[in-house]
C-alpha cells in the first residue's frame, strides 16, 4: 500500500501547467504575445493576469501561483527602438524541482520570443531569406537529450528509488517484530537452547523468500508492468536484492538484541533507516555530501543496492562490474557477529537469574 501510494503521487510523471501570474504594465500587442509564449510552454500556465506587483506577490505567498513575471511599461516601444527592455521573473526557489522547471520554461519561452523579434528585424533590413534571417537571430542552436530518462519522467526517476528505500525499512522493522514475537512467546532459553546461531537462522530464514519476493515484485512492476527502460539483467538485481535482504535482517537483529526492548529497537531502526532516500545519491550527488552523510550512507544496505540497480537499469553494465557494488556488504558480518555475542550475553544473564535462589 505504501508503494502504491508513492506511485500515485508521482503517477503523472511530468509536471505540467504550473500556475504563474503576469503583471502586464505595457498592455500592448507585443506584451500579450509574450504572455501567450509563457502560457504555451508545457510546464507553465498563466492563471493570473494582475495589474500590480502587490497583488501578484500576495498570490505567490499564498501559494496560488509558483512564479510571476513583470512586463515593464513601454515594452513594445523599447523593443522597436532596440533598447532591450528588462522583463523580470520571480519564483520561490525553496521548491527546488518547481523552481528548476519554471526557470527552464521561462528561458525557453523568452529565447523563442527573442529569436522571433530578431528574425523579423533581420528580414526588415531586406535582401535576406527567412532561413538566413533565422540563422543570424539564432546562430547556435542547442539540443539537450537526457541519456537515461528521455522523457524526464519523475515517476521513473523517483519511484524507482523511493520504493526500495521503503522496502529496506519494512525488512528491518519486520525483522524486529518477528524477533520480538518469538521472544515474547518462548523466552530466550527455550528459544535458543544450546545453539543460538542455528536457532536464530531457523527463525529468520523462512522470511527471507518473503522479503525477496517483495523486492522482485516491485522490479516486475517497474520494468515489466510499466515497461520502464531496462538495459541490464533482472537476474543480477534479484541476486543483489537477496544480499540486501540478509544485510537488512542482520541490522534488524542487531537493533533488537542490543536492548531486548522492541520499542527501543524500533527507535534505533527508524533513526538508522530514515535518511535512506536522502542519502542514496539519487536526488543529491554523493560527492557533494558531507563526511557524516557519506559515512551514514555507507552503513545503509539500500545505498549499495541502489548503485547496483542504477548500473544495471541505466548503464547496462556487465554483472562483473555491477556485483562489485555489493562488496562493501561484506562488512555486515561484523554486526552479525555482534548480534550473536549479544544473544549469548542475554542468555547468560537469563540463566543467572534462573539459578539465583528465590
Amino acid at each position: 500500500m505504501l508503494a502504491l501510494s508513492i506511485w500515485a503521487i508521482f503517477s503523472q510523471g511530468i509536471a505540467r501547467d504550473l500556475p504563474i501570474g503576469v503583471v502586464d504594465l505595457s498592455h500592448s500587442t507585443m506584451s500579450r504575445t509574450l504572455s501567450r509564449y509563457y502560457d504555451a510552454t508545457s510546464a507553465m500556465a498563466v492563471t493570473e493576469q494582475l495589474q500590480s506587483t502587490q497583488q501578484v506577490e500576495q498570490a505567490l505567498v499564498s501559494g496560488d501561483i509558483y512564479a510571476y513575471v513583470v512586463i515593464p511599461h513601454n515594452f513594445d516601444q523599447d523593443v522597436y527602438k532596440g533598447l532591450n527592455p528588462q522583463v523580470s521573473v520571480f519564483y520561490n526557489s525553496q521548491y527546488i524541482l518547481i523552481g528548476k522547471l519554471i526557470n527552464s520554461a521561462f528561458v525557453q519561452a523568452q529565447g523563442t520570443f527573442n529569436a522571433q523579434i530578431a528574425t523579423i528585424a533581420n528580414l526588415a533590413h531586406g535582401n535576406q531569406t527567412l532561413s538566413s534571417a533565422m540563422g543570424k537571430a539564432v546562430p547556435i542552436r542547442t539540443q539537450i537529450t537526457p541519456l537515461f530518462n528521455k522523457n524526464s519522467n519523475y515517476a521513473q526517476f523517483l519511484v524507482s528509488a523511493v520504493v526500495p528505500a521503503l522496502w529496506q525499512i519494512i525488512v528491518v522493522v519486520s525483522t524486529i517484530l518477528i524477533l520480538a514475537a518469538n521472544h515474547r512467546q518462548q523466552g530466550l532459553t527455550k528459544w535458543f537452547g544450546a545453539h543460538p546461531a542455528k536457532s536464530l537462522l531457523v527463525t529468520l530464514s523462512p522470511y527471507i523468500p518473503i522479503f525477496a519476493l517483495q523486492g522482485f515484485a516491485f522490479l516486475c512492476w517497474f520494468y515489466l508492468g510499466f515497461k520502464w527502460p531496462m538495459n541490464g539483467s533482472l537476474l543480477v538485481l534479484v541476486a543483489g536484492q537477496l544480499v540486501t535482504v540478509i544485510a537488512c535482517m542482520i541490522m534488524g537483529s542487531f537493533f533488537f538484541f542490543l536492548t531486548l526492548d522492541p520499542a527501543r529497537a524500533m527507535s534505533f531502526a527508524g533513526a538508522f533507516t530514515a535518511p535512506s532516500f536522502a542519502f542514496m545519491g539519487i536526488t543529491f550527488p554523493v560527492t557533494d555530501m558531507g563526511t557524516l552523510a557519506q559515512f551514514w550512507r555507507s552503513l545503509l544496505p539500500i545505498s549499495h543496492y541502489i548503485e547496483l540497480q542504477v548500473s544495471q537499469v541505466s548503464y547496462g553494465a556487465s554483472w562483473v562490474i555491477s556485483v562489485q557494488e555489493l562488496i562493501p556488504m561484506v562488512g555486515y558480518i561484523l554486526p552479525a557477529i555482534l548480534t550473536l555475542l549479544l544473544v549469548k550475553k542475554h542468555l547468560a544473564g537469563e540463566q543467572t537469574k534462573q539459578e539465583q535462589p528465590q
